[in-house]
């Protein structure tokens, strides 16, 4: 029995594996797990393991693009390499936030909201998880079945940028994790490090992560179609998941000092602060 790879015995030809069947099976087996994990805090209370599963499925995603695709072996390791280094380091990140804490304001407000629907609705919400991981996955397919690798200099200046942005959201996670574990950290608001020159520096590193996937499978065949995926996700980040009930929060929970924040700081891009900002948290 040959597998997905292997030559065809009459014509010598590898066999070509069709993309989007791989995006379906990717999709069904995102979906189970999602459903698992919503029985799951029907127990816990705690909708934030959706997180979790989200950044270790997208990252799943890439590996499993690379296993099954019919494309160079190069190309296959290199994208199989980058998603699974990004979604190890943004789940175990999660996990070790979400993970025996309380659930997050933003989850207990969508509860508030929906009411008695809300276990129904946080189905449709994680389901919709898998299918946002699968959207995103556009740049990881492409790679998998491109004949070709790029030149070096392509590879090297995304490979760079990866670990720029990498290197980047990980110092602003420890940054803020420091910040907050102090006891004087209570009711302010972190303006170390690199939050002191945005107000969402992690948002920020974690988009320049989906730009270097896409610049990576751009020489592809379609591989414009990469770009949907950074597009997507400045979008959620700018105005629907990220910043808005993120900064909603902060507002609530520090009030006028996130307040000067704002009028301070870069939102996402980081930016020198504006004059006679505070520093440290002073």
């Amino acid at each position: 029995m040959r597998g997905p790879n292997e030559p065809n015995d009459k014509t010598g030809e590898k066999k070509r594996v069709n993309p989007i069947e791989i995006m379906l099976l990717g999709f069904v087996i995102l979906a189970g797990v999602m459903a698992a994990l919503w029985v799951v805090q029907l127990r816990t209370k705690n909708a934030g393991i959706v997180d979790v599963a989200w950044a270790f499925g997208v990252g799943g995603l890439g590996v499993l693009y690379a296993v099954l695709g019919s494309g160079a072996v190069g190309y296959r390791i290199l994208i199989a390499a980058m998603t699974g280094i990004w979604g190890l380091r943004l789940g175990a990140h999660l996990f070790a936030r979400v993970v025996g804490a309380p659930e997050e304001g933003r989850y207990r407000r969508l509860r508030d909201r929906w009411g008695e629907s809300a276990n129904r609705n946080l189905l449709v919400f994680f389901e919709l998880q898998a299918v946002l991981a699968v959207v995103l996955s556009v740049p990881f397919v492409i790679a998998a079945s491109a004949d070709a690798l790029p030149g070096p200099l392509w590879i090297a200046s995304g490979l760079a940028l990866f670990a720029m942005a990498i290197v980047g959201e990980t110092v602003a996670d420890r940054q803020l994790a420091r910040f907050v574990a102090r006891p004087d950290s209570r009711g302010r608001t972190c303006r170390e490090g690199f939050w002191r020159y945005s107000r969402h520096p992690n948002y920020f590193f974690e988009w320049l992560v989906w730009v270097s996937f896409a610049w990576v499978v751009t020489p592809a065949p379609w591989g414009i179609l990469a770009w949907v995926s950074p597009v997507l996700m400045l979008f959620l980040v700018l105005r629907v998941t990220g910043i808005p009930p993120t900064e909603q929060q902060a507002l609530a929970s520090r009030g006028e000092d996130y307040r000067r924040y704002q009028r301070e700081t870069s939102a996402f891009v980081p930016w020198w602060p504006k004059p006679h900002s505070v520093r440290g948290g002073e």
